[in-house]
């Protein structure tokens, strides 16, 4: 059994499949200079909080770069539900959206994962959402995980913590270990 990442551990380097399935690596672990990344971990296409979501962060999508923020989403859907959900379910999003992600690459991230409510759903497990944003030094600096659809991270307040932590040189926090 694997133990799930905390904040200020490397990010691991996971590999997952693109729209076109091709295999992908999730981050990248040489970012450039002063770039940070964010991951935002959606629970798939049979959600529509997920879409509205992405949504919501597409329009920020600029604010985001202006920050030295790169954005990339995943889910555990199969490449072809991830392309029924760009084509039927999102704006033309301006950040990599990408699919397969796996039971154990979601227990190394510590997410909380549901199994459907019934096959219409949809037919695997799935991540619950999930926000984790990585520094230059490729460590894990904010963990924003839920068990709900329905609580997220206000996504213009995250991108105004981010730019203190940068402007500030903010320590990663939540990093102590009881005995």
């Amino acid at each position: 059994m694997q133990t799930a990442i905390k904040p200020g551990d490397n990010f691991p380097e996971f590999f997952v499949k693109s729209k076109d399935n091709l295999d992908t690596p999730l981050t990248r672990t040489s970012p450039a200079a002063g770039d940070w990344q964010m991951v935002v971990v959606y629970r798939g296409v049979h959600c529509p909080k997920c879409a509205e979501y992405l949504n919501e962060l597409n329009a920020l999508q600029e604010k985001y770069n202006n920050a030295n923020i790169d954005i990339v989403a995943v889910s555990g859907d199969s490449v072809g539900q991830l392309n029924r959900f760009l084509k039927e379910k999102v704006d033309d999003l301006k950040f990599e959206v990408l699919a397969g992600l796996s039971e154990d690459q979601m227990s190394e991230l510590g997410l909380y994962i549901s199994s459907p409510r019934n096959p219409e759903e949809t037919n695997h497990l799935f991540p619950e959402p999930c926000v984790l944003v990585i520094n230059p030094e490729n460590k894990l600096h904010i963990i924003d995980k839920s068990n709900a659809p329905f609580s997220r991270p206000d996504l213009e307040k995250l991108l105004n913590g981010i730019k203190f932590i940068q402007g500030n040189d903010y320590p990663i926090r939540g990093t102590y270990q009881y005995a």
